[in-house]
């Protein structure tokens, strides 16, 4: 199971949890149900069998460690870190820890009664409609990252580049391994652009491009890809007018690649590009 998605510490927010979205909702909610069943047993044991026994503060804490402790070890190592993450969770809200504790049985009965019904209700709902085909996952998956895309250009979402990575690279973890080469390569054409006009936007800024940028930029959100490509052209042009030697000389150069990169992938993926996300 994937823990993260990347590795910088400011796109941490963007970084997939251990309960993430790289497994089917199907998969999650029977987990979930598992989880909490598994736990309710061990938080009954606990409080009633347990707790009693063990009126001082050490006692206490000895008590709640030796469930908690194993549990976060397992949730953080193990391939079923979900369940456990589910379990070290509950097991709190079950056994309900205050300074004044309460063993009122019915009241336990009746609130680990009403978790593991609601969300065995909640299993029951998604089992009587079919998982999406490997087809339609990837197919929505790649209307995500167009969307997304569009959205940077337009100046939407955060100008990052860990960010941008992260939101791809979040999407890929949701294709299967049944995606076809054509599907992958215009997932990696949509995450070279986004890198590249990241970098643009903060080259224009030396050379007096923002209009320009912008102008160009505005097309490929809106799926006009023929009208950015005409765009980014003229841009190519202004700098290749620009003489001189020296930093100016090499980040123009820098540009320059950025807009050959930007617009042969818009070339070679057309029809994807001015397509319509779903």
């Amino acid at each position: 199971m994937r823990r993260r998605v990347c590795g910088r510490p400011r796109s941490s927010a963007n970084c997939a949890s251990t309960l993430d979205g790289s497994q089917p909702a199907h998969s999650l909610a029977k987990i979930f149900t598992f989880g909490v069943g598994l736990t309710a047993f061990i938080a009954g044991f606990v409080k009633f069998a347990v707790l009693p026994n063990n009126e001082t503060f050490a006692g206490f804490g000895v008590t709640l460690g030796l469930v908690l402790v194993p549990l976060g070890a397992l949730a953080a190592q193990s391939r079923q870190g979900t369940m456990f993450g589910v379990m070290s969770a509950f097991f709190v809200a079950l056994v309900a820890p205050a300074n004044q504790m309460t063993y009122d049985t019915a009241q336990f009965y009746n609130s680990t009664v009403a978790i593991v019904a609601g969300l065995g209700s909640a299993l029951l709902a998604m089992l009587l409609l079919p998982p999406l085909s490997p087809t339609v996952r990837v197919r929505r998956t790649l209307a995500f990252t167009l969307r997304d895309l569009r959205g940077l250009a337009a100046g939407r979402t955060p100008q990052l580049a860990a960010d941008w990575e992260a939101r791809v690279y979040h999407h890929l973890s949701r294709l299967s391994t049944q995606i076809e080469p054509s599907q992958l390569a215009r997932l990696a054409a949509t995450f070279s652009i986004g890198t590249e006009i990241i970098r643009l936007r903060r080259i224009a800024r030396r050379f007096d491009l923002g209009s320009d940028l912008d102008s160009a930029l505005n097309a490929v959100a809106r799926g006009n890809t023929r009208k950015a490509i005409q765009s980014l052209a003229q841009i190519d042009h202004r700098l290749a007018a620009r003489s001189g030697v020296g930093p100016d000389a090499i980040v123009g150069l820098r540009a320059r690649g950025s807009i050959r990169v930007i617009s042969e992938t818009l070339v070679q993926h057309l029809v994807y590009f001015d397509g319509e996300p779903e």
